[in-house]
């Protein structure tokens, strides 16, 4: 355990350690992202390589996950109701505070479930180490679209929809689980503000691709897994949480009965659909916002909740 060093000090070690451990894994997952792009796709040999590169990249994550458990000292508990099968197909929706969130869920899930998978910014796929990690995982790039393109080029607003579709389309037959923060952007008090947002803990959840992935990824699904990610002590960045300065971190995570009629309607060209759609969503967030304001009091989770 690195506890008693000097916070800049623990921070650059922790960030040694996962850059070489990234280092370690990204060598034979370039490998086979470059075989890959040599197969085509549909194939057996292709969906071998998918299979190849997801556990890759699980390790890679639990092994970050080692490196947090024995060297730094935060208190991470995870409620976990339901049973997860690593085979399986799920979608995720989950609030958002902090880059700190995706180390969370790895942490969350372990192999308790598929590697998850979720939409990046365009502008990730050059990140270094990364970016052809992310795209070798079939993670789906999101071009975003300034106000002043959307007034010259209308028919940019359907492109992410498009992007969305065309991915879940892909994932079909195959265990995944796919990350949606569906807020859309990172919590912070002034986007809050100038959200007027309902929720305390909240900003508003954008209904839209999420609607388009259940209707994609249809029956198929397992289940909606809700996760709820609270930080007693405040949210902060990467940087501080590597330095030790985040001592606490709970995780919910909870089996939702998705509706028959939300994989069948029509999101874009039905508007009563829309509105009803709008409406279940925004009482799973109050409830999500309630939980949250639960998590963030000393009593915790929950009486099941337990340090992981």
């Amino acid at each position: 355990m690195l506890k008693g060093l000097p916070a800049p000090i623990h921070g650059a070690i922790m960030a040694l350690l996962l850059l070489v451990n990234t280092l370690f894994w990204v060598a034979p997952l370039y490998v086979l992202i470059v075989v890959k792009l040599l197969t085509p796709s549909g194939t057996a040999p292709r969906r071998a390589l998918d299979r190849a590169i997801a556990w890759l990249a699980q390790s890679w994550s639990m092994c970050n996950i080692m490196f947090s458990k024995v060297l730094m000292a935060v208190e991470v508990e995870v409620n976990i109701e339901p049973q997860l099968n690593p085979k399986g197909q799920y979608l995720v929706c989950c609030n958002h505070q902090t880059w700190n969130d995706i180390f969370m869920l790895m942490y969350a899930f372990g192999r308790r479930a598929p590697f998850f998978k979720f939409f990046l910014k365009q502008e990730l796929i050059w990140v270094p180490l990364l970016g052809l990690a992310w795209w070798g995982l079939d993670y789906p790039f999101m071009k975003r679209h300034s106000r002043q393109d959307l007034a010259k080029n209308p028919a940019l607003r359907g492109s992410d929809i498009e992007t969305t579709k065309r991915a879940c389309a892909r994932y079909k037959g195959q265990p995944v689980m796919i990350l949606n923060f569906l807020e859309g952007t990172r919590f912070t008090a002034e986007k809050h503000r100038r959200q007027k947002s309902p929720y305390t803990h909240l900003l508003k959840p954008k209904a839209g691709g999420f609607a388009f992935a259940l209707s994609a990824m249809g029956r198929n699904l397992d289940s909606l897994l809700d996760v709820t990610i609270a930080y007693p002590g405040g949210a902060q960045g990467f940087w501080p949480f590597l330095c030790g300065q985040v001592k606490q971190v709970r995780i919910d995570v909870r089996e939702l009965r998705i509706p028959d009629e939300w994989f069948e309607g029509d999101y874009e060209g039905s508007q009563p659909f829309r509105a009803g759609f709008q409406r279940w969503l925004a009482d799973l967030w109050h409830e999500k916002d309630a939980r949250m304001a639960h998590m963030l009091s000393a009593e915790g989770t929950s009486a099941t909740a337990k340090p992981d």
